[in-house]
């Protein structure tokens, strides 16, 4: 939780005393517990909303697919390639397929066209 391990937490709590004083220590921790039955109630009316919203869809959705954590930009690239043949072509023909070059090829002294336009 938050980075925090067993004996940070027990120094905290210690701390807290001490600064706090028995007193006020079980106001203080009644206000936390409050707090954070508040914030579970308010993450659950969210999650209810967003399935009334979303319907049907919602139930099918899957949500470790949407993990960013998942992404791999080579596969993504991969399945994208394979989106882009036909369905005789493999990846492996057009990635090692000749490199067709559109531009011609200059003359010995002659200068490259320039468009002043193009900027």
């Amino acid at each position: 939780m938050f980075g925090l391990s067993g004996e940070k937490l027990i120094i905290l709590v210690i701390i807290a005393a001490f600064v706090l004083g028995p007193e006020r220590l079980p106001q203080y921790a009644k206000q936390l517990a409050n707090l954070i039955k508040s914030m579970r109630r308010m993450a659950e009316g969210a999650k209810d909303q967003l399935a009334n919203e979303l319907g049907d869809e919602y139930k099918d959705l899957d949500w470790k697919k949407l993990d960013p954590r998942q992404y791999d930009p080579r596969r993504i690239i991969r399945e994208a390639l394979v989106e882009d043949l036909s369905p005789g072509v493999s990846v492996g023909a057009t990635l090692n397929a000749p490199k067709v070059t559109a531009q011609p090829k200059l003359a010995v002294g002659e200068t490259a066209p320039f468009d002043s336009e193009a900027t």
